[in-house]
């Protein structure tokens, strides 16, 4: 997928990872699920290596324990709460508590979900991060997906509903395994504690007005659930970037630096192949504007949620005269990006 600003809600935690305390639960990897085909650095996401265990059904709902009913909340909902809990606190799976039911619809499984939360070290009871509550950090939009986010983040919001506050335990074996991450905070073999609103779910396709594309763009069709197909007319591809509305939204305007949930898909202008998508894993990608190649970037900016955009990105707008260090994508190849825009979170 493309790549995306460091969090710790994330799975993925590059080095600069403390200029990105907003989105918390982001584990380590160098692997994506989508190859970063969009990326400014192609196939690595992030610089930092693994550290999360594998967990068991990482998808699995969380049921409650006796740590998570240890967590203490209170507050109004809406309001950041207020939280104690006995430490240590620890688990050996992920466990749920329900602070306040909701009453709107479910998270599954590669749901698109904004939330506001808390998140401490369960050894410590440091607070490690908190958004949603303020202008400043405001709510955060993920998918319920264990390739992006930490499995105990997934476990802790599947099942629940929008509307719901719950607390949550996750053990190491689900977060940062037994080398804990240092640079968050978090000790070798230590639980976290979340506690989290669920504000609401994005939707996983564009919700647009319909219009043709310009002459010379690609034909694109699509299936019932949105994923598209495009088919690349057979002339010389354009040599300058072309960027064009096929759905036209009406909500937030994407601004440079924004986070932005979006599927997408790459076709090769020379031979009609998709060589990234979101479509085919677990749900929508985010990302910054400015963590993806130019091109990319500049088909988001000025858009507005809910739109479909269709980008023709030249080899100057997309990886350059080296392509990608794999070969999949050649020097001289022009893209051809379809890219759904769910949601946005300004900077």
């Amino acid at each position: 997928m493309p790549s995306t600003t460091s969090t710790h809600l994330r799975r993925f935690a590059p080095a600069a990872v403390a200029a990105a305390l907003a989105l918390a639960l982001a584990g380590c990897s160098g692997t994506s699920s989508g190859g970063s085909s969009a990326s400014s650095s192609a196939g690595s996401p992030s610089s930092s290596a693994s550290t999360a265990a594998p967990a068991t059904n990482p998808t699995a709902c969380a049921t409650e324990g006796s740590a998570s009913k240890a967590v203490q909340v209170s507050g109004k909902a809406g309001a950041a709460p207020t939280v104690k809990f006995p430490r240590p606190t620890s688990a050996t799976t992920t466990q749920r508590s329900i602070v306040k039911a909701g009453s709107g619809d479910t998270v599954k499984a590669g749901s698109s979900v904004k939330i506001a939360y808390t998140l401490y070290e369960g050894a410590t009871g440091k607070q490690l991060d908190q958004s949603g509550y303020t202008a400043a950090k405001k709510p955060v939009i993920l998918t319920a997906d264990t390739s992006q986010y930490l499995p105990g983040l997934v476990q802790a919001i599947v099942c629940g509903k929008v509307g719901e506050r719950f607390a949550a335990v996750i053990p190491p074996s689900a977060a940062f395994g037994t080398k804990g991450s240092p640079q968050l905070g978090v000790g070798a073999d230590h639980s976290l504690v979340l506690v989290g609103d669920i504000l609401s779910l994005t939707p996983t396709k564009a919700t647009g007005a319909v219009k043709p594309l310009p002459s010379g763009f690609p034909k694109v069709t699509l299936a019932g659930n949105g994923q598209p197909t495009v088919t690349v007319p057979k002339t010389a591809a354009p040599t300058t970037l072309k960027i064009a509305d096929r759905e036209v939204g009406t909500g937030d305007t994407v601004k440079s630096g924004d986070t932005v949930t979006v599927q997408y898909q790459g076709v090769l202008w020379r031979n009609n192949t998709v060589f990234d998508q979101s479509w085919t894993k677990a749900g929508p990608a985010s990302f910054a504007t400015t963590a993806v190649v130019k091109g990319f970037g500049d088909a988001l900016v000025g858009q507005k949620v809910g739109s479909q955009v269709v980008a023709i990105i030249p080899p100057a707008d997309g990886y350059g005269k080296t392509g990608t260090k794999d070969g999949s994508i050649k020097g001289t190849d022009t893209l051809v990006f379809v890219i759904d825009i769910l949601a946005t979170t300004h900077a």
